[in-house]
């Protein structure tokens, strides 16, 4: 029910409800200001009428000499009826009622509990609870002329008005207000709720929230990421995608947050502040290569903030198999099968010519062998993912005819801070496999691998005696898309080999000398460093 009525309606009865309660707030406290400046000024009266029956003649006279012959009694009520009190009450100083209204209460003993210090010549004013009601009591001593002793105790007292009667009494003056706030109250609150439903383009909340939600469902469903800040830096758009790419899917709070707190690479940061407009341009984002667009977001002529529209451009079926290594694993396993076939073949040769000891010697020679080689690996590298790259490595290189030699000083136990054991199969992997391809027109093949660590730096050195680089390759060996191979399949495993080095702040080390070999050294801090350190080739 309450959805169906317009927003604007809303606004206009919610303003109007506050300001009428503001008004009826204020009449409540107006009306107790006046109560109290009402109480103030019956208080002096009393008093002024205490003082003026205190001063009469005939009543100190009654007082020093009893007579009881009532002449001012009847005084004493005329000015009751002149001051608009309710009762005058003359006391003796043995609290002998002498007046009072009521003729059954004359001659007897006061006993109320607030006219005592009126007995000790004090002049008071006091409130007490009666028959009717709530009194205003005004006390003020009786003295003698003659001695100035006191004689006797005046007390004037009225009945204070109900909050009703003092609503009655100012009811013109109250309704003139709650008018007036009323008719402002409801016009200021009909131009302000057609103002709000104007900026929000007279839509309901209720069409606000579900295009929100659509909008979000929309940006999510997209499959390039897209980010939008505003011109103080806050994130106000940012996508699934986005979290994805940018490694960042398990932050839920980023919708309001400075960009720079978010642990977003700062080349992106820079890009959503840069100036100007950018279209279709490359950057590395760690092992990701996406391409970009980046424009200024205006609104009436002015920037209000900027947007950036990404994706990954790399070719996922390609890049998959240098980046993870898979077509490395499934070239081992090819060979590693190859190879028992081989092996099987020339045991099945010699079981047929019988010749036991043969078959034993040679079982126990190539069981010796691969195990040696596998606790060796296992013994100096911590990581089984390694060994096993190394031991297929050098598998594919005994189906080549290359011959793979491992340094005894290898060693690794940890990996770099900004190395995970992904970079570390890219790194060996494309390394080692671009010595297999140096190798192909040489007769004695040979290969060299080394990879050792210290607390300082971690270092991996891959050395060839093959066809070597020219000058010109050299120069373009590290370029994405640039290779010396047939096919449209290569061009990017050293472009990736230079981005992990670019990413861990190390540095490429390349000799090559074209017809003797190539000798390539990658060094990286064990931690990060504050600046990139990639040198020339």
């Amino acid at each position: 029910m309450l959805r169906r009525v317009s927003i604007k309606w809303k606004i206009t009865l919610l303003s109007f409800g506050i300001v009428l309660f503001c008004a009826m707030i204020g009449e409540i406290l107006f009306m107790g200001t006046l109560r109290r400046i009402s109480d103030d000024e019956l208080g002096q009266q009393l008093l002024t009428t205490a003082r003026t029956v205190a001063q009469m003649p005939a009543i100190i006279e009654e007082l020093e000499n009893p007579q009881t012959n009532g002449q001012f009694e009847r005084a004493v009520e005329d000015i009751q009826v002149v001051d608009g009190v309710d009762y005058i009450v003359v006391m003796d100083m043995h609290r002998r009622i002498l007046t009072d209204p009521l003729q059954q209460t004359i001659g007897t003993i006061s006993r109320t509990s607030d006219e005592g210090p009126a007995f000790a010549e004090h002049t008071y004013l006091s409130k007490a609870q009666g028959d009717l009601g709530v009194a205003m009591r005004a006390f003020v001593p009786i003295m003698s002329n003659s001695n100035s002793t006191q004689v006797g105790v005046v007390l004037v007292g009225k009945v204070l008005p109900s909050l009703w009667e003092i609503v009655l009494t100012n009811r013109t003056q109250i309704l003139v207000t709650l008018l007036l706030s009323s008719f402002f109250g409801v016009l200021g609150s009909f131009f302000l709720a057609r103002q709000m439903k104007k900026e929000m383009f007279d839509m309901e909340p209720f069409e606000i929230a579900r295009l929100l939600l659509e909008r979000t469902a929309t940006v999510n469903a997209m499959h390039e990421g897209i980010i939008a800040v505003d011109t103080r830096g806050r994130i106000t758009i940012i996508n699934d995608k986005s979290r994805e790419i940018l490694e960042i899917a398990d932050r839920d709070d980023l919708i309001g947050t400075q960009i720079g707190e978010t642990g977003i690479d700062d080349r992106i940061i820079d890009i959503l502040t840069f100036p100007e407009d950018v279209f279709n341009q490359e950057l590395h984002v760690g092992t990701v290569t996406i391409l970009y667009s980046r424009v200024a977001v205006r609104l009436d002529g002015r920037v209000v903030g900027s947007i950036m529209i990404f994706q990954d451009r790399t070719d996922v079926a390609k890049l998959a198999e240098e980046l993870t290594g898979v077509q490395a694993f499934v070239d081992a396993l090819r060979v590693q099968n190859h190879e028992f076939l081989n092996k099987l073949h020339t045991i099945g040769g010699l079981v047929e010519l019988d010749d036991r000891e043969k078959v034993l010697e040679y079982i126990w020679e190539i069981s010796e062998q691969r195990e040696e080689l596998t606790r060796f690996l296992s013994s100096r590298i911590h990581d089984p993912h390694i060994t096993g790259l190394l031991l297929a490595k050098v598998n594919r290189g005994y189906e080549l005819g290359v011959d793979v030699m491992i340094d005894q000083n290898t060693k690794l136990s940890q990996l770099p801070g900004v190395l995970d054991r992904h970079d570390l199969v890219t790194l060996i992997g494309n390394l080692i496999e671009n010595g297999f391809d140096a190798l192909k027109d040489i007769e004695r093949k040979q290969l060299f691998f080394k990879l050792v660590q210290d607390d300082e730096a971690f270092t991996l050195m891959v050395q060839d005696n093959g066809c070597g680089m020219s000058e010109n390759v050299k120069e373009q060996i590290f370029v994405r898309g640039f290779t010396t191979k047939p096919g449209a399949a290569h061009g990017y495993g050293m472009s990736l080999v230079q981005s992990i080095v670019d990413k861990s702040m190390g540095h490429i080390h390349l000799e090559s000398v074209s017809g003797r070999g190539t000798r390539i050294t990658i060094t990286i801090p064990m931690a990060m460093s504050s600046s990139s350190q990639v040198s020339g080739i």
